[in-house]
């Protein structure tokens, strides 16, 4: 029997907390974040976003996590402490492992141009309490730096360094840097509470006073202690170990997002293939190790189909070696898929090959969307199907053409003819060597629509599914 508690969002839309039983399942809705207001065209859109994409994969390789780009990212909420807070609203990031959000006093420096926040800063209640200096999870958010080097930063004693006597001292803030912004944030614990009053108690967060262009917080789903996931296995390992999303498809339309993201914690492995009369067939592909980036959940490649043609990935892409170089970051929280410029050159060759025949190319579109290739098409536009081969046998994906083909009107701006337009929502995320100690590429959100997307941490392998996730959200809540 599912219990719905409804929850206002504040310039998003009403919905409700829900849970479902699927052996003690928990159902939680993911909010699509628009932000039109922030973007005059759809050009102004996917220059802004593809920019964001880019930030976020290069600066991958200089070992610092990216958050969400603002107006084209699923959020989630949840409460804290005791009496419990307004609902926090974060954006879900499956590629970090931390959670943190905005606390008062808050200030955002040079946020003029971002989308507004979320949820108001959080007062933080009278039951949370700072992390100590000596803790794994201080060390955990100071990537794994020693508890005795922490105190020795909090001003704790030497004495008591050497005995072990720093619990009233607190962990020291962390930094993050981003790809256009920064935070400073310090550890606290308190009760986080989910649909149907599963209380989470001592959940360790961020709270950030001061950030750099970054208005909202990151519920972190990555590998690690201190991710949201992780940190429900303290209730129940089953909550933490199999988690799956399925996204609504937008196309960076709030009208046509009418029902949540379902976000399923606890995913029932035996009951994901049938659900009322619809029988669903899962892809499934291993995990990677990434020695260098842990928290990243990441795939092998082994190539992409254009049409009838398949063009083999690169050998960094099927694999990660010992310096955390290659394979392919499964990521909700970059919007659009990164790959190394060799093979992207590759496919857009193709894609090209066969659209570009028929269709005149938009080049003024690609300098303004910082996509390509694009083509006006005052007709319905012939494109191959792509397809993503992973590792594994058989494991092979269609993606939708939505999925990798966005069409809009250019010209809607009043100064120009407007003419149907449609672009290749593939980015070139550079040359292998620029690559070297990061991830080789990163399945964005964008190519993720329409799917439900199946994380099992125990076997360490990720699955695909297509779904009708609005429906897939109906069919749970009853």
């Amino acid at each position: 029997m599912a219990t719905c508690v409804c929850l206002l969002y504040l310039f998003l839309f009403s919905t409700c907390w829900l849970t479902v039983s699927m052996s003690e399942a928990l159902l939680l809705p993911l909010t699509h974040a628009f932000s039109k207001t922030h973007f005059t065209t759809p050009h102004h859109l996917l220059k802004t976003t593809s920019a964001r994409s880019a930030a976020r994969f290069r600066h991958r390789h200089k070992q610092v996590p990216l958050p969400l780009s603002s107006g084209s990212d699923y959020t989630l909420s949840f409460t804290l402490g005791s009496p419990p807070s307004p609902p926090i609203s974060l954006y879900l990031d499956t590629g970090s492992d931390v959670v943190w959000l905005p606390c008062s006093p808050f200030e955002c420096i040079l946020c003029e141009s971002k989308a507004p926040p979320l949820s108001p800063p959080l007062n933080l209640s009278a039951s949370a309490t700072a992390v100590p200096c000596k803790s794994s999870a201080c060390s955990a958010a100071h990537s794994s730096l020693p508890s005795s080097d922490l105190c020795a930063m909090a001003r704790c004693p030497l004495d008591a360094i050497e005995t072990s006597d720093c619990n009233s001292f607190p962990c020291p803030p962390f930094y993050y840097a981003y790809g256009d912004g920064s935070l400073t944030a310090r550890l606290y614990k308190d009760s986080l509470t989910l649909p149907n009053s599963l209380s989470v108690q001592n959940f360790t967060f961020g709270c950030a006073h001061t950030t750099l262009a970054e208005p909202v917080g990151v519920a972190g789903f990555g590998f690690g202690r201190l991710s949201l996931p992780a940190q429900l296995s303290s209730v129940s390992p089953q909550l933490g170990n199999r988690f799956s999303y399925c996204l609504v498809s937008h196309s960076f339309d709030s009208d046509k997002v009418r029902r949540p993201s379902p976000l399923i914690l606890g995913r029932n492995e035996e009951k994901e293939k049938q659900f009322g009369n619809e029988i669903v067939e899962f892809v499934y592909t291993d995990m990677l190790h990434n020695p260098k980036h842990p928290y990243f959940y990441s795939v092998g490649l082994e190539g992409i189909s254009v049409g009838k043609r398949n063009i083999p990935a690169p050998e960094n892409l099927k694999k990660v070696d010992r310096r955390g170089s290659g394979g392919v970051v499964v990521d909700s929280g970059t919007t659009f898929t990164m790959l190394p410029s060799n093979l992207y050159d590759s496919v857009v060759n193709e894609f090209d090959h066969r659209v570009g025949r028929f269709n005149e190319r938009a080049s003024a579109v690609e300098e303004t969307t910082g996509l390509g290739p694009c083509y006006y098409n005052d007709k319905v536009a012939k494109v191959p199907v792509i397809r993503l081969h992973f590792v594994g046998n058989g494991s092979r994906v269609v993606l939708p053409r939505r999925n990798y083909f966005y069409e809009f009107l250019d010209g809607g701006d009043g100064i120009g003819k407007k003419r149907n337009v449609g672009c290749l929502m593939l980015m070139n995320g550079g040359d292998e060597e620029e690559l070297s100690g990061g991830p080789g590429a990163t399945l964005g959100n964008y190519q993720q629509q329409g799917f439900e997307v199946v994380y099992d941490l125990e076997k360490r392998k990720i699955g695909f599914a297509r779904r009708k996730c609005s429906s897939l959200w109906d069919s749970l809540k009853n």
